[in-house]
């Protein structure tokens, strides 16, 4: 039955009483010069008419509430309506337009909506391309008149379409907006056939198309006997004699539904739209006979199939008719095209989902009028299709309660990190908590692996620690007299890859070599020399200090210091580590020209000079007793140096009988193979970037760009290593031990005895003070990049893990100390590199959309995969070997560039060179004065090039540690300057318990005023300028300076809140 809002059919929605009835109606015309009003309240609901000395006016109506608020009316309605029959879904909607075709008419598909609009364009052979819907104020008013008028039918229980017309052609002429003669002239074009886009110019759909018509013509032709030379729909004089025929065509309806279901529905355009989705059906059409228009709209109990009306095969869930007379199409598909945009609308399609009474849908028209935008005719073209903004604003700020948007806390408030990030103030309660909440996802992180990202995942991340691994272990058998090498790296890589997978809290984070590490091993190390102390039994005391230390972290839920550690320290560390990264690979890239395939400038005819080398002839018993040495290049440079450092007396008084000479190589003069291995390299980083990209070109279909987006780096890696075997050019390639044996195995072994050597036994005690230093650096390293992985950017949904993942280190740390290995922490780039690799992107996207970030793969599977492969690195040399170093180099350069890309800090460096007017419009641009941004910036600078110097410097370079907690320390002096409202925008706020005095002020005077407000139940405006003015206006003109939107200026008005625009 069709909804009814009084006791009175004939009365529905019926004129208003007006003082003097002798006046004559309004014009058409009329009446739609005197539909647009300024600076007025929203018009009112019509009165109905009413028995003397009564009134209907119920509590709450728009007829009888001064204070009638459509915003308020539809965040009740939203809020309140928890039923789950009215849960809101998704909507694909169809606008299809009553069009002649032939002899007969049909409904022809004209414009479709799944996020943004798409037209059909002229001559039909082709859509629009998506844009933004522009729509007329007049229209959207006029739209509002005709539902206000027209019929609101909720929840019905109809089958098929035939039955959703047979309930609008009851409720108009209970409505007296159709004269019962014109009935089934009206329910035939209706039932009209509808056709779409995709089906058209298909020989064989030819046949059916006509079958399917002639069944629609019969239909009128066989009930109401119609002479056979008449095709087109019978008109109102052939009706009149006819009034007493039954109308009950439904069985008839049904059949020709049965056989229109055989068409074949546009299931590539399927995939586009969201699963779960339901359609409405939006139908416009201009009939001859009607005098008035014809408005309803539909919602059917459940979402079904009722017919072959729609484009795809999903169910319908909303009819709309809107019927005019002759010359009334243009305006009318205006006002379709109004409530379609509506409907993809977040906020009201929950209205039209919710809606309990016409009031409801009326008062979503109007809260969706305060929200538009009008732009003047004289400076936009209407005409101009507006492209699809690559991020839109959240909506949710409009479904918020008022009073709870004004006084809730700030979701800043408490700092950015976990909520459960806290000291628990009992042993272990925070590993207990992080157990807790990781056990229950353990099971899905390998289930979760199981697509073919994780493949590319593993493969880029692979080579891109492996290179660092073998790189890291040559510099650091440097530095170690080969103690710890190439050898040990890839076995510390493949141990800490493994454990730390299986049983950490973040098995995002990547385990690796890091510079800081580096310096730290080489002062150990140049200690023990100095003091003729053995390396590996007193670095085992470290160790294990170390690992205690860790271990009271743990205990006592420090972990929870990292709130303290914002955006400001955690952008400066990461900056610095894919800043070495960067270096590293040009540096890198610059000593081929040296070393490997020298680069002549300038060449002058003659000979190259030789390149010399000291060479150390070991004596026969050496040869003998010991086995051949498996010295790579590196290795061996490195220890017949070391031996030609030393003097001939300290040869000659030493147990080394050996000889010792200088022996020169004469090189040879490749001119291409330096400059190739440039190209190999560039290639390698701009073929990486491309396919990146290349995800967001309009070219191929997307989950092909997806493709070629996972395995961007393994085609770069491979298409290189193939030119390069095609050239067959002498560059330099990747060296990996084919053996598994300690780099100086005979000097040591895979395990360290702590009680052996000339060490004396107070140095076990003594390791605590350099232990300090090693804890405050593997916690800083490890804990900052743990943050960077937990972002809420990253949108992680298994929970975080800092004092688990600090346990596990702690016990590797122990572990790597008795074998003999290098200490491992998070690496800042390789993890975010893994995170890059793993992120997800919504597969069905609208027409326009971009993809959007779903978050990322949590697994463990690809680290596992990592860690085992990198120990069996050594039995696949030969595959290897094949790889090109300027490949690698490239790699590590596109990992420290995909480091910097979307960083702030990176952000607002480029502004410092940017004039005003080309500045993106990024947020804090829009709270912060220019000024205080490039303040803010030249500061986080100075903290970079400081942790450089530092680090570069190998005097001071002890101290790296303490400067990476000074960083937060700058952090905190900066609230002397900077407010709390603006190191919200610019930086995180740190956790406390009292907000800063000056900010307390500023707030607590906007509280106080709209306590008031909201006390008062008085709705006022606030303005710009910080006053407050009565009236609320039904549109107003953005102002840009404005926070929120202008509509919400009285409710929404909070000085430190986040729009999220």
């Amino acid at each position: 039955m069709p909804f009814e809002e009084d006791n009175n059919p004939g009365a529905i929605n019926s004129p208003p009483s007006s003082p003097n009835n002798d006046l004559p109606p309004l014009s058409p015309a009329m009446k739609k010069s005197a539909s647009m009003y300024l600076n007025v309240r929203m018009p009112q609901k019509r009165l109905r008419p009413n028995v003397e000395g009564t009134t209907d006016v119920g509590e709450g109506s728009m007829s009888g509430d001064s204070l009638y608020d459509p915003t308020e009316k539809v965040q009740d309605l939203i809020n309140k309506v928890k039923d789950p029959k009215y849960k809101t879904r998704q909507l694909f909607v169809e606008m299809d337009v009553l069009t002649q075709r032939g002899e007969d008419m049909e409904w022809r598909e004209f414009a479709r909506w799944v996020k943004y609009e798409e037209k059909v364009e002229e001559g039909g052979k082709r859509w629009s391309k998506p844009h933004v819907a522009s729509l007329n104020m007049h229209y959207l008013m006029e739209l509002r008149g005709q539902i206000l008028d027209g019929v609101f039918l909720k929840d019905m229980e109809c089958y098929s379409i035939s039955q959703v017309v047979d309930h609008l052609l009851d409720a108009w002429i209970a409505n007296n907006s159709l004269d019962p003669l014109l009935r089934r002239h009206i329910r035939a074009l209706c039932l009209k056939s509808h056709r779409h886009r995709h089906e058209r110019g298909r020989p064989e759909d030819k046949k059916k198309n006509m079958k399917r018509n002639n069944t629609s013509g019969d239909l009128v032709k066989n009930q109401l006997d119609v002479p056979g030379g008449m095709s087109t729909a019978p008109s109102a004089i052939s009706l009149s004699s006819e009034a007493g025929i039954a109308t009950d065509n439904s069985e008839l309806s049904l059949n020709t539904m049965e056989e229109d279901s055989n068409k074949k529905t546009n299931e590539r355009f399927l995939r586009k739209i969201p699963k779960g989705s339901e359609v409405a059906n939006i139908m416009v059409g201009e009939v001859e006979d009607l005098k008035t228009t014809l408005c309803g709209l539909v919602r059917l109990n459940d979402g079904r199939i009722i017919g072959d009306i729609s484009e795809v095969s999903l169910p319908t869930r909303f009819v709309f008719f809107l019927l005019g007379p002759k010359g009334s199409l243009l305006e009318n598909e205006e006002s379709a095209r109004c409530l379609s945009t509506m409907l993809v609308d977040e906020v009201f399609r929950e209205v039209a989902y919710k809606a309990r009474e016409l009031d409801d849908i009326i008062a979503g028209i109007d809260e969706f009028l305060e929200q538009v935008t009008v732009l003047p005719p004289g400076e936009w073209d209407p005409k101009i299709r507006i492209e699809p903004p690559d991020k839109v604003p959240d909506q949710n700020f409009r479904k918020i309660p008022s009073k709870a948007h004004l006084l809730g806390e700030d979701e800043h408030a408490e700092g950015h990190c976990d909520p459960d990030l806290v000291m628990t103030g009992r042993p272990f309660g925070g590993l207990i908590n992080d157990i807790k909440r990781k056990l229950p996802w353990y099971l899905s992180d390998f289930t979760d692996a199981i697509h073919i990202q994780s493949l590319a995942s593993f493969v880029y991340i692979f080579l891109a620690t492996l290179t660092p691994n073998v790189t890291f272990g040559g510099m650091l058998g440097q530095e170690t007299d080969q103690y710890m090498g190439v050898m040990e790296c890839i076995l510390a890589a493949a141990v800490s890859g493994v454990v730390f997978a299986l049983f950490s809290g973040q098995p995002l984070n990547i385990l690796g070599s890091t510079g800081p590490m580096l310096v730290l091993e080489k002062i150990i190390y140049q200690f023990c020399k100095d003091n003729q102390w053995d390396f590996l039994p007193f670095r085992f005391w470290i160790g294990i200090w170390t690992a205690g230390m860790l271990l009271l972290c743990v205990v006592f839920d420090l972990s929870a210091l990292v709130r303290y550690i914002t955006r400001f320290t955690e952008e400066s560390f990461a900056s610095l580590i894919a800043l070495i990264f960067i270096y590293e690979a040009f540096k890198k890239l610059a000593e081929i020209a040296e070393v490997d395939t020298p680069l002549q400038l300038h060449p002058k005819p003659g000979p190259i000079l030789p390149h010399c080398f000291c060479n150390f002839t070991p004596p026969t018993w050496w040869n003998s007793s010991m086995p051949a040495l498996p010295l790579g290049n590196e290795t061996a440079k490195a220890f017949n140096e070391s031996f030609c450092l030393m003097k001939s007396s300290e040869i000659m008084n030493s147990s080394l009988e050996g000889t010792l000479a200088w022996a020169c190589k004469p090189l040879f003069f490749v001119p291409d193979a330096f400059l190739f291995s440039v190209i190999l390299f560039a290639c390698t980083f701009f073929v990486a970037i491309f396919l990146v990209d290349f995800r967001n070109w309009p070219c191929f279909p997307s989950f092909v760009r997806s493709l070629l987006g996972d395995f961007s780096v393994l085609i770069a890696i491979l298409s290189m290593v193939g030119i390069d075997a095609l050239l067959g050019l002498p560059t330099p390639k990747l060296t990996v031990p084919s053996k598994f044996q300690p780099t100086k195995y005979y000097a040591r072994s895979w395990v360290v005895n702590p009680l052996g050597g000339p060490n004396p036994w107070w140095l076990a005690l003594a390791a605590g003070l350099p232990a300090i230093l090693a804890t405050i650096l593997i916690f800083m390293d490890q804990q900052i990049t743990a943050v960077i992985v937990n972002r809420k950017e990253n949108k992680l949904v298994k929970g975080k893990g800092y004092h688990l993942d600090l346990l596990v280190l702690a016990i590797l740390v122990a572990v790597h100390s008795l074998l003999g290995l290098p200490w491992y922490v998070a690496a800042t780039v390789s993890a975010i590199a893994h995170i890059n690799s793993l992120k997800k992107q919504s597969e069905s996207t609208a027409p326009g959309e971009r993809p959007s970030f779903l978050g990322v793969r949590e697994q463990r599977v690809t680290a596992l995969l990592v860690g085992i492969l990198s120990g069996a690195a050594v039995f696949i040399t030969n595959i290897l070997k094949v790889i090109p170093m300027p490949v690698l180099y490239g790699v590590f350069f596109y990992m420290g560039y995909s480091a910097l890309r979307g960083m702030q800090f990176i952000d607002r460096i480029l502004l410092l060179l940017m004039p005003v007017k080309y500045q993106p419009d990024h947020i804090y641009l829009r709270h912060v004065q220019l000024w205080r941004v490039h303040l803010f910036t030249a500061i986080q600078i100075v903290c970079l090039v400081a942790l450089w110097i530092v680090k570069s410097i190998k005097g001071v370079s002890i101290i790296f540690p303490l400067l990476v907690l000074f960083t937060g320390v700058v952090r905190k002096i900066l609230e002397v300057n900077y407010t709390q409202y603006e190191l919200k925008y610019l930086d995180d706020l740190l956790p406390s318990t009292k907000k800063h005095k000056k900010n307390d002020e500023t707030e607590h005077i906007a509280h106080d005023k709209i306590s008031a407000i909201v006390a008062d139940n008085h709705y006022m405006k606030f303005n710009s300028n910080g006053s407050f003015s009565d009236g609320k206006a039904s549109f107003f003109i953005n102002d840009e300076h404005q926070e929120m939107p202008p509509a919400y200026d009285n409710k929404a008005f909070d000085a430190g809140r986040d729009t999220k625009l």
